[in-house]
């Protein structure tokens, strides 16, 4: 295999690889919302503006570090509390 190549399927395994530990900012604020509460509420408890977590929410940033485990953590509990329903489960690619 040529440098070329190796370098490429190391692009493909790292774009495979990726952390799958959220869910999709679209399930990301159905889950928040399920539970009543609003971006200043979980923004202050993650200790953020209310500005990031709508970009965590729309996809335009994501969490990193703690923060990024703090959040997954407090959407899976969300997850186990409000399951999605089989329309709003996103289709298997």
């Amino acid at each position: 295999m040529t440098e070329a190549e190796t370098d490429l399927v190391a692009a493909v395994d790292a774009l495979l690889d990726r952390p799958r530990d959220l869910p999709d900012p679209a399930e990301r604020r159905r889950l928040r919302k399920a539970d009543g509460l609003t971006q200043q509420q979980v923004a202050a408890t993650m200790r953020v503006s209310r500005t990031t977590l709508n970009a965590w929410e729309t996809g335009r940033s994501w969490p990193t570090g703690a923060r990024r485990t703090a959040y997954a953590h407090f959407l899976r509990r969300l997850a186990d509390l409000y399951p999605a329903t089989p329309t709003e489960q996103e289709t298997p690619r």
